[in-house]
């Protein structure tokens, strides 16, 4: 198969582009700043709740062929990692509301030049639950963001029935094979996180190629976790619960896997909503996360990872940056929220630069 080649060129920005983003921060800071005010305490504008804390290697595979072989995977090896598993809603709710799921990787002792700004040896690739963003560009994550920034002061128990209704409307679209990728960003199943699959949803730079990245659960008793549900009547934290009984008894393992861009009319590069065709181009593993037995929640732990630590897509190598107009927008949005919410707690951030930084 012949993949394309990254260039410059291959983005296409808008030229109100930067109005939009300024839009995005604004709006998700007021957001923030009502959260602030119900919780006493800013949280997370994204990915507020988490649900395991841990540490482990993502191990390079050898081997690899020459367009696989790039950037972070160009050589094999093993490096350490943190990996934080977080519900989708900017605060903190019970797991009645079921929307979307992160997972957020930062790979240590990652030589190589760095985008602007990011001054450590580190990677970070930030997941979430489905293969696409539902908003597709900037200017739909203005749009979408908007309306969930004026729900954010709404009851919880509203929350819920959003929640419920867009998880109905999926099981109702899987009777006739498809679904709404929208659906499930604001109605996820009540499935086990280390049984979910998570994706970069937006392409990112692949040394001399593009791809988008993905995850998937690797054993078996990840696998056979499939058809668990959580009742979220009978533990309002249960999928916390579950994910730290799990890693208590069980290693988990995943494996990263690139998707690289090989078409150019249904390959989008600036609209993360199109899901690219596997059968166009595949996902491919290239390297095996590995996170061994451990207390996945210990309060030290917990406290660095969701107050200190910060994931984003702007600590990356040059040969994997963000690319297209979502990803564009996060790398200004996620650096303005992080001030924001650092700067509510009285915390310093930190651009963690070793593993040893983590707490056991």
């Amino acid at each position: 198969m012949t993949y394309l080649r990254y260039a410059p060129d291959v983005e296409k920005p808008d030229p109100d582009e930067q109005k939009t983003i300024d839009g995005i921060i604004n709006g998700m800071t007021q957001q923030s700043e009502t959260v602030e005010a119900r919780e006493h305490h800013a949280v997370r504008a994204s990915h507020a709740k988490s649900s395991a804390c841990v540490t482990g290697e993502l191990t390079i595979a050898a081997g690899l062929p020459p367009e696989l072989a790039q950037g972070l995977f160009a050589t094999p090896g093993t490096h350490p990692v943190a990996v934080r598993f977080a519900q989708g809603p900017g605060e903190t709710l019970g797991d009645r509301v079921s929307t979307h799921r992160g997972m957020s990787i930062k790979v240590f002792d990652v030589p190589g030049e760095k985008l602007p700004g990011h001054a450590v040896n580190t990677q970070d690739f930030v997941l979430a639950t489905g293969t696409t963003f539902p908003s597709g560009t900037a200017a739909g994550f203005l749009r979408d963001g908007t309306v969930i920034g004026k729900s954010t002061g709404l009851p919880e128990g509203v929350k819920s029935a959003v929640s419920s209704t867009m998880r109905n409307l999926n099981r109702a679209l899987h009777a006739f094979g498809t679904e709404s990728a929208l659906a499930d960003f604001f109605g996820h199943p009540y499935s086990h996180p280390l049984a979910d699959s998570y994706f970069s949803q937006a392409p990112v730079r692949y040394g001399d190629y593009v791809a988008k990245l993905g995850v998937v659960p690797a054993t078996d008793s990840q696998r056979a976790l499939s058809e668990w549900r959580l009742d979220p009547h009978q533990d309002e934290d249960g999928f916390r619960h579950a994910t730290v009984a799990f890693f208590r008894d069980h290693e988990v393992v995943f494996e990263l896997k690139a998707q690289l861009w090989a078409d150019v009319e249904s390959q989008p590069i600036e609209d993360a909503s199109v899901d690219w065709p596997v059968s166009i181009s595949p996902y491919r593993t290239v390297a095996t996360l590995r996170l061994p037995r451990q207390d996945a929640y210990g309060a030290d732990r917990v406290r660095y990872f969701d107050e200190v630590m910060t994931f984003r897509p702007a600590h990356s190598l040059t040969a994997h940056r963000p690319l297209g107009s979502v990803m564009r927008a996060r790398l200004r949005v996620y650096q303005a929220l992080s001030d924001f919410r650092h700067s509510k707690n009285g915390v310093a951030s930190e651009d963690t630069a070793s593993i040893d930084h983590v707490p056991a």
